[in-house]
């Protein structure tokens, strides 16, 4: 992995996401993308030559590898922070896709009405940690993609159901502990919710999970089988092999 100068003079690391396939760039300290942003992005669902938002798009890591598992797909990026827009687009631009992928400067609470209901899918990773009880990082850029205040899953929830289509899907990566939290934000917006459980390993409790509902349906909660993300030795399962270094689809 090598380094270079980055948006408004920060260091960013070069490297790759879904086995080489992927050309990522991401700044060097403070927020940098684990492997949230690739499940939550195998996870997603749309029709052929559908349209699809990523709220809270950071570098672009969740929009870069489903472009790559779906290049029949229309995609935008949402992201406040003009440092993290900037090392988006050069990253869509070194994987020369972008006539498929916009990123747009924009507050994901609160997006810009002129996108307008028009999505089929929707998908963020919002920050998993409240302000008021925890230690934020004195990074900002960290600070900003992890920490929120109590009450903004809501408001992540609300921006993305405006975007979408109805009977148009919502995916969540959250984490587990705040799985009532999210499904009381989703409330009567939408329906058809999948649960599904990522655990460490076999036999640990879920640390994340997946939702995926749609905007405006009625039907009763599943709980899906989930999955375990690493052997006893700490390696990769061949299934989060598949979803992380092959790019497959994650069924839910």
């Amino acid at each position: 992995m090598s380094e270079r100068e980055g948006a408004e003079g920060c260091h960013a690391t070069c490297g790759t996401l879904l086995g080489g396939r992927v050309r990522f760039a991401q700044p060097a300290r403070g927020y940098r993308a684990a492997i949230d942003p690739v499940l939550l992005a195998a996870a997603v669902t749309a029709p052929q030559g559908g349209r699809v938002v990523e709220l809270g798009c950071g570098a672009g890591a969740g929009l870069l590898c489903l472009s790559t598992r779906r290049p029949d797909l229309r995609l935008v990026g949402i992201e406040i922070d003009a440092a993290s827009v900037e090392l988006a687009r050069a990253n869509v631009a070194a994987n020369g896709v972008s006539e498929r992928i916009e990123v747009l400067v924009a507050d994901a609470l609160r997006p810009p009405p002129s996108i307008g209901a028009s999505f089929d899918a929707a998908y963020f990773n919002p920050p998993h940690l409240i302000d008021s009880r925890t230690d934020p990082s004195p990074d900002a850029g960290k600070r900003r993609a992890t920490v929120g205040a109590q009450g903004d899953l809501a408001a992540w929830v609300a921006g993305a159901i405006a975007l979408l289509r109805p009977k148009a899907t919502l995916i969540v990566i959250h984490r587990a502990d705040r799985l009532d939290e999210l499904l009381a934000a989703l409330g009567a917006a939408a329906g058809e919710i999948v649960v599904y459980p990522l655990w460490p390993k076999a036999g640990e409790a879920a640390r994340r999970v997946i939702v995926r509902a749609r905007k405006g349906l009625r039907s009763p909660l599943r709980l899906a089988p989930g999955l375990a993300l690493h052997r006893p030795d700490g390696s990769y399962t061949d299934a989060a092999e598949r979803l992380l270094r092959q790019g497959e689809a994650l069924v839910i």
